[in-house]
């Protein structure tokens, strides 16, 4: 049976190489390349349009590792496909995709190694089971911290920086992710986008959490109950005045003392 493949690489030259091995390996290992991408928008359109089988994925890209995309790919994609990766990092780190069964191919690749890494990724168990788990393992043990939010938007995966986002809101199932240009929904908790990123983004209240870096100042608002549902007293309302966004969001009680301190 024929595989279908995608290749991910920013670098012109690393592609017609892959593409030339794989002519060589044709007989051995038929396939069909259905796409390539030189950066993680374009891999993450093109993926989701050809659904390959095997994606041929450079570890080390400006803006997204392959390891982040890798990551997305496997949270938002429902029949995601094997990842094989295509690495110039040393052995040590290289370990940690054999403990999980993610296949890697060392740069200069090699047309036997290719061929065995595409035999092995077809044919292994792992290539029919969610790979979120040992993804986020390996990308733990390189060290390798997300950059981007992925959204699903009208049948697209668009990444969205976190250095764009402002705040993000809690409402219902979802939770609002805002930057100064517009709004976008995720499906990621609060609670593991703040154990996650607690460097980048600082809870205000139970519903939302803002960029650190996005805080002016804060202003007092009016005298009420609780945002967080704390009626023992009525007291000031705080809220937090954010750069580039008109909306202000208000302040519990419990978040009052690290949000002042913030803007001291």
């Amino acid at each position: 049976m024929s595989m279908r493949l995608f290749i991910v690489d920013d670098e012109a030259p690393a592609r017609v190489r892959l593409k030339t091995l794989l002519s060589d390996i044709a007989q051995e290992c038929p396939h069909q390349l259905v796409g390539e991408a030189d950066n993680a928008q374009d891999a993450l359109d093109g993926i989701v349009e050809t659904r390959p089988d095997i994606v041929l994925m450079d570890v080390q890209m400006p803006g997204m590792s392959g390891i982040e995309l890798a990551s997305h790919l496997a949270q938002c994609v429902a029949e995601a496909p094997g990842v094989i990766f295509v690495t110039a990092y040393d052995e040590y780190a290289l370990k940690a995709f054999d403990v999980h069964a993610l296949d890697y191919l060392l740069k200069p690749v090699r047309a036997s190694r290719l061929a065995l890494a595409l035999q092995r990724g077809i044919t292994s168990p792992a290539h029919h089971v969610p790979r979120q788990e040992a993804i986020a393992a390996t990308a733990a043990a390189m060290h390798s911290k997300r950059q981007y939010f992925s959204v699903q938007e009208r049948g697209r995966l668009l990444l969205v920086p976190i250095t764009d986002v402002l705040y993000l809101k809690a409402e219902l199932k979802y939770v609002t992710l805002r930057t100064k240009a517009r709004d976008y929904l995720i499906e990621e908790s609060l609670v593991s986008i703040e154990n996650e990123m607690a460097a980048i983004f600082v809870r205000i209240h139970r519903n939302a959490l803002v960029a650190r870096n996005a805080i002016i100042g804060v202003e007092r608002a009016q005298s009420g109950t609780d945002i967080d549902g704390d009626e023992s007293k009525i007291h000031d309302i705080w809220q937090v005045l954010i750069r580039e966004v008109e909306e202000r969001l208000p302040i519990s009680r419990r978040q009052w003392s690290v949000i002042k301190a913030l803007v001291k």
